[in-house]
């Protein structure tokens, strides 16, 4: 590294899909931020942010929340503020996850699901789930703090097959390459 990089600051992930067809039950994608500290990097989550809470330092937040994917543009979007994440955290996993009631569906079964990740106007990801369409669950991006204390992207989709509950017990667990 040439020393030019100064890491991320502020991130935003965002999920979209399409409506559900007229007499099908709702589609509802949630967004999920997992912390994790220094000593248990892959282990149990610090805390965990999703559609009914925030970080307890207010640095991880859902700016919109949508149970049926009829927004405009972006359905669910999450606002990360690396850069005023206490030092103890060392990484931060991103997933969606598909509510599973009245019905089981997958990402092959939602209606044009998306997903982005930017800093500022830099798109950073972008997929269509179409690698993961079997999963109900997929983690979408993590957040790494390297030595010097910047915070690194890793791109990838990974696929869950998962409810909501467990979902969150295993989202941070290390990917196979």
């Amino acid at each position: 590294m040439t020393g030019f990089s100064k890491g991320l600051h502020k991130v935003e992930v965002a999920l979209k899909w399409d409506p559900s067809p007229t007499g099908q039950a709702p589609t509802d994608l949630d967004i999920i931020a997992a912390t994790f500290e220094s000593g248990d990097a892959y282990g149990a989550p610090a805390y965990l942010v999703h559609f009914d809470s925030r970080s307890p330092d207010g640095t991880i937040f859902l700016n919109r929340d949508s149970t049926d994917g009829r927004g405009f543009g972006w359905d669910e979007v999450m606002t990360l503020e690396l850069d005023r994440l206490s030092e103890r955290y060392t990484r931060v996993v991103v997933g969606a996850v598909i509510q599973q009631q009245p019905v089981r569906r997958t990402f092959g079964e939602v209606l044009s699901p998306a997903m982005r990740v930017r800093e500022g106007y830099t798109v950073l990801s972008e997929d269509d789930f179409t690698s993961v369409r079997d999963a109900t669950a997929a983690t979408l991006a993590e957040f790494v703090r390297n030595e010097a204390g910047e915070w690194n992207f890793r791109p990838g989709v990974h696929g869950f097959d998962e409810d909501p509950d467990t979902f969150t017990h295993v989202m941070g667990r290390a990917h196979q390459s």
